[in-house]
């Protein structure tokens, strides 16, 4: 497999807000047609009047099919409530624990996004897990870390990307994942000396090398947009030249936040493509060098959870609503009104940023963080464990709120 290790020309999805150029100054990228959040559509006069010409004759027949096939078509399929172990994190929990504790919460899909949640790779303890897993009523899903060779999450003592792959590959089968959750990188694939879109190839090379086994093994590998690597064009992108026919995106409204995106325009690009989910909540609000962004209570963000989720079993049916809590003591601060934070994000489109920095608008400094033990430092004893007591308070509020605000998992 070819990795790319310098800065390549191709970047197809690119309609910066700005760019810095090659003397260190800004420029304004000013585009030649507009693009829509879904495609661009360029129709010319003779293409409009032949459409509307044909459309015209038929519109009357049309309109009484499809109102009779509307009468006629089943509901869409439920989303099944999902939880992602992650925010379970510092429990200490073994995989047995960790699946009594979510049936008791009432969620249909257990997912282990990182093989540390299931204690052992090996055959025996798997079958078992597998064999509780099928007594408590629970799908399972499973997952790892970055593919991406080139990336600064990449973990090198676990073999080639490809060996990480057929090793989790393996682990699914046996677990009846049927998926093999995975990401690029992070933010800092951003910042290093090579472009964001190198990283983007490479992990396509990744994927590239285990299409046949996928295929064969009935398994789709589900990309995350991931702590700030990708935007929702760019991973649209990356499934598509990598094969959508197995590879496939795992939606994550809180980390488009950290893309400088709308979650609802992260969902309406990737629906088509959608695997699985991890879903919370942000608050976003502005402040003097640009904007903030916190992962907060379900409920409590500014990003309208409730239409994201209504949106979500429209454009998703039957796709699992899995809830990935990690609800920040602090936000992320986005300095955009400095110049020198665009030389890492000039691959962002401008119609982009506005959805993000209007939601900034809207937004007010999040205030409701728990307050931790009286005068307990937090690095004490005493506050190490009021967190391990409220990840899981935040868990199941998180559920809760799914359950009878959302009224997904709720039947």
């Amino acid at each position: 497999m070819a990795i790319v290790t310098r800065p390549t020309a191709r970047d197809p999805w690119r309609l910066s807000f700005f760019a810095l150029t090659a003397t260190g100054g800004i420029s304004y990228d000013v585009p030649v047609m507009y693009t829509s959040p879904v495609s661009a559509v360029d129709v010319n006069r003779r293409q409009f009047l032949m459409s509307t010409g044909s459309g015209l004759a038929g519109s009357s027949a049309a309109t009484a099919s499809s109102a009779a096939g509307s009468l006629a078509a089943p509901d869409p399929p439920p989303a099944k409530l999902g939880l992602d172990l992650f925010g379970l994190r510092s429990q200490g929990w073994s995989a047995f624990q960790l699946l009594d504790y979510a049936a008791g919460l009432g969620v249909q899909i257990v997912h282990f996004s990182e093989p540390r949640f299931l204690g052992s790779l090996e055959d025996a303890h798997l079958e078992k897990v597998k064999a509780r897993a099928d007594e408590l009523g629970l799908g399972i899903e499973v997952g790892f870390g970055s593919i991406c060779p080139t990336s600064t999450r990449f973990d090198k003592s676990g073999g080639t990307p490809r060996e990480q792959l057929l090793r989790m590959f393996g682990v699914a089968k046996k677990l009846g994942s049927p998926l093999v959750r995975c990401y690029l990188g992070s933010s800092n694939e951003r910042e290093g000396p090579l472009p964001i879109e190198a990283h983007i190839e490479n992990t396509i090379e990744s994927c590239k090398s285990v299409r046949g086994e996928a295929l064969d093994m009935g398994l789709m590998i589900a990309v995350e947009n991931h702590a700030g690597d990708l935007q929702a064009t760019q991973l649209k992108t990356l499934i598509e030249e990598a094969g959508k026919d197995y590879v496939g995106a795992l939606i994550d409204p809180g980390n488009a936040t950290w893309t400088l995106e709308d979650p609802l325009h992260t969902l309406e690009i990737l629906a088509p493509y959608c695997v699985t989910t991890g879903v919370r909540d942000s608050a976003i609000w502005e402040v003097p060098s640009g904007a903030a962004s916190q992962w907060v209570a379900m409920g409590e963000g500014n990003v309208n959870i409730g239409r994201w989720a209504k949106r979500f079993t429209e454009l998703c049916p039957g796709k699992p609503f899995s809830l990935e809590i990690i609800n920040l003591r602090t936000p992320r601060v986005f300095n955009y009104r400095e110049s020198e934070f665009w030389k890492d994000y000039r691959d962002v489109p401008a119609w982009i940023f506005a959805g993000f920095e209007n939601l900034a608008r809207s937004g007010v400094e999040y205030s409701n963080v728990p307050a931790g033990p009286a005068g307990a430092a937090s690095d004490s004893p005493e506050f190490k464990q009021f967190m391990i007591d409220q990840e899981r308070r935040d868990v199941e509020q998180a559920v809760q709120y799914a359950k009878d605000v959302l009224r997904i998992g709720a039947g």
